[in-house]
């Protein structure tokens, strides 16, 4: 396909550099294609001189619903980013793309940004309503015309209105031109320079319609206007009634209340939400709205297990829009994903099917042609060695028949070795799998490479106590914040804890439920090290009632869920601080820098990563290996982990698995990601335990094994144990889910 001599580059202030093939065949842009897919040749993508992409292929079919994988740094984002804000040349700007990022909500490359003043008054309720940007555009259109047609004391009122909607209408497609012919060049940009001349023309042609005197309107004009006005008005409605407009606000309710919303908050101003809350207004904002690709980036942060699983089913219903999430909880990115973008080495792979189905291929296509190539090497070994022998002993007697059989022998190897199976899944056939010509007689057995695997190790046994006892004992326990109503009901009534050296406990519940606030009462005000309160200053927290007791001699450690937020502030007050000074400053003295780096490097922070870098560069999967470091470089005997994925993907999740599952101290869970609690709590493999040498591989493992732990749920600040563990929670979930809407 032939190509423009100068490829056209899309670069903004940020670095973002995009370039794909044009061709004069290429259907884009201004076009209206009849197919909602996108498929871009030869996409680039470069930022800040780092490549993310070279020259890949990217397909999405329509309504097909997709999960972009890769390792944290690799480019995902950017990738979303570049798609939904219109950077990627050869995107139809028919098509309606709604991306909504880590930080704020883009329809058609236009930005809606959090603190947007529009809504500064609004509800919550109005805020979503509201934000279908293109849908209040045609209500005002609908309200204006409609206005106009109705006023009787003024008939040009119509012509004004219909003039002003034209012009409007024009200068938006002058921009997208303007747009179009900076990118196209050769013929194509000929064409596309022509229709932006012809653009101009008219909208200076509708300026001076604008301005034209009422005095110098005829009649035949406003006859002609007004029944442009009318066409107008029926192509509005017919737009709002496709859009089924008039079921905005239960839409909005539906969804609201699905991402958990009281009835109370969803009528209250929209400013009075905290940034959690506000995420979840902002996903509503995206799901309301009716689109034809839709771009989720982390789209399950801040939501808990109940929100969860309501999003899995509400993808699930979209079936005439095309999804790409990017998340890092593997279940539901199993549920909502029926095919795979892979991002690695600067190319896009395309897998039919979820995560687990590709990783569990993968593993068995690996050794399966590992296996082959193994047995085949054997076999050529002997086969050259037998060659030899035949070489040798025919120059040493002469004899020309083992000549005749080497040479035979040699081709017999020629032939065999290579893919021992055709593309049919049958027998190698040459006629059939190989034609045209090659070098040899089959094709070569190439082993899929795979990502170096995610390394993470953690000092696995803390020292021992010298008498034995409970690491934690909370008996009938209630609390309650100070200056809180008397009429108010407790954070937490009657808790009734104990956790045992080695023991696996997982805490599962709502977002506000008062799991941090337990976490505190069990680390208590002189525990709290490498990320618990007392680093923001609140320290930890005593009990209204109840007993809460812990062992003399125990060291407990506290992973919060805000540990990233406070390296981030403090990277930010200080540029020099890099993960190896933060530790050693942790580790006052206990380890010198020789342990410190070997600690940090264990945890996927070597080198000069680790010394050179300053904290406030590192993305947030390296903060959270470094606040994991801060609190393990002396193994403590309770290590509470309150939502630790939130910043790590699939694969770093999958290694902290399973360093924790030889973890010998007492873990304490809290998390809304249900492969993780099963893991590390519940003691189920991470593997595909159906495939039978997986399984080999997970019983024949040897070493210190943890027993199988137990999960509680917090519900109206009681702790209530979970018949069936986190597969029991996620029933109870799914049931509230399913609920109708009151």
């Amino acid at each position: 396909m032939p190509r423009d001599r100068k490829p056209k580059k899309a670069t903004d202030v940020e670095g973002l550099v995009v370039a794909a093939q044009q061709s004069r065949f290429y259907v884009d842009a201004s076009d209206t294609p009849s197919s909602k897919e996108i498929d871009i040749k030869d996409l680039s993508i470069s930022i800040g001189g780092r490549e993310i992409l070279a020259h890949a292929d990217l397909k999405l079919h329509e309504n097909v619903h997709y999960q972009l994988v890769g390792r944290n740094g690799v480019g995902k984002s950017t990738l979303l980013k570049a798609l939904g804000e219109g950077r990627i040349p050869g995107v139809p700007w028919s098509l309606s793309i709604l991306l909504l990022g880590q930080t704020k909500l883009v329809v058609n490359g236009l930005d809606e940004q959090l603190s947007d003043i529009r809504f500064h008054h609004d509800t919550v309720l109005e805020r979503v309503i509201k934000s279908d940007t293109r849908r209040e555009r045609a209500l005002r259109e609908l309200e204006e015309l409609s206005e106009a047609l109705d006023n009787a004391n003024d008939p040009l009122a119509v012509v004004r209105a219909i003039r002003k909607l034209k012009h409007e209408r024009l200068e938006q497609d002058l921009s997208e031109m303007r747009e179009i012919a900076a990118r196209r060049s050769g013929a194509r940009g000929a064409k596309s320079r022509k229709d932006l001349i012809s653009l101009e023309e008219q909208v200076a042609v509708s300026t001076s319609r604008l301005q034209q005197s009422d005095h110098d309107v005829n009649p035949a004009t406003v006859q002609n206007e007004t029944s442009a006005a009318v066409d107008t008005l029926a192509e509005i409605q017919s737009y709002l009634d496709n859009i089924d407009s008039s079921t905005a606000d239960i839409r909005a309710r539906t969804v609201l209340r699905g991402l958990g919303f009281s009835q109370g908050a969803i009528e209250s101003p929209f400013t009075m939400l905290s940034g959690g809350w506000r995420t979840r207004c902002e996903l509503a904002c995206a799901l309301i709205q009716k689109v034809d690709i839709l771009l989720l980036d982390e789209c399950t942060n801040f939501l808990d297990l109940p929100a969860v699983i309501w999003l899995e089913g509400y993808i699930r219903s979209l079936k005439t829009t095309t999804v790409v999430v990017i998340t890092h909880d593997r279940d539901f990115a199993d549920a909502v994903a029926d095919e795979l973008l892979i991002l690695r080495e600067c190319g896009l792979q395309h897998f039919r099917g979820n995560l687990s189905t590709y990783e569990h291929e993968r593993r068995s296509q690996t050794r399966y042609l590992t296996r082959m190539k193994d047995a085949q090497d054997l076999k050529s070994k002997h086969m050259e060695e037998t060659i030899e022998a035949n070489i040798r002993a025919a120059k040493r007697t002469g004899d020309d028949k083992k000549l005749k059989q080497a040479a035979s022998r040699r081709k017999k190897l020629d032939e065999r070795t290579g893919l021992e199976v055709g593309l049919r899944g049958g027998r190698f056939k040459l006629n059939r799998d190989l034609a045209g010509y090659h070098n040899s007689m089959r094709d070569e057995i190439e082993i899929p490479t795979m990502d170096p695997q995610v390394r993470i190790s953690i000092p696995s046994t803390p020292p021992p106590l010298r008498f034995p006892g409970a690491l934690v004992s909370l008996k009938q326990v209630s609390f309650t914040y100070p200056g809180a109503s008397k009429t108010a009901p407790l954070t937490l009534r009657d808790i009734d804890l104990v956790i045992h050296p080695g023991e696996r406990v997982g805490i599962a519940g709502l977002n506000g439920s008062g799991k941090s606030t337990l976490v505190a009462l069990i680390v208590g005000t002189d525990n709290c090290q490498g990320g618990g309160p007392n680093e923001n200053g609140n320290g930890g927290l005593l009990p209204s009632c109840g007993t809460v007791t812990r062992h003399s001699r125990a060291n407990i450690r506290w992973f919060s869920q805000h540990a990233v937020e406070e390296l981030e502030a403090k990277g930010t007050q200080d540029s020099s601080i890099t993960a190896l000074s933060e530790l050693l400053s942790t580790a006052a003295g206990e380890m010198t820098e020789q342990e410190a780096r070997a600690m940090l490097g264990s945890l996927g922070l070597p080198g000069r990563i680790a010394s050179d870098v300053p904290v406030a560069t590192l993305s947030g999967g390296q903060k959270v290996r470094l606040a994991l470091a801060k609190l393990i470089y002396s193994p403590p005997h309770l290590l509470v982990l309150d939502e630790v994925t939130t910043h790590l993907d699939s694969d770093t999740v999958l290694a902290l698995v399973e360093a924790l599952r030889e973890f010998e101290g007492a873990l304490l869970v809290i998390t809304h990601d249900r492969f993780f609690m099963r893991c590390v709590v519940e003691g189920d493999s991470p593997y595909d335990i159906d495939d039978s040498e997986d399984k080999e591989a997970v019983e024949g493992k040897a070493g210190w094994q943890p027993k199988p732990g137990i999960v509680y749920r917090l519900v109206k600040g009681q702790l209530k144990l979970i018949e069936g563990g986190m597969r029991g929670y996620e029933a109870i979930a799914l049931k509230a889910s399913a609920k109708p809407l009151r």
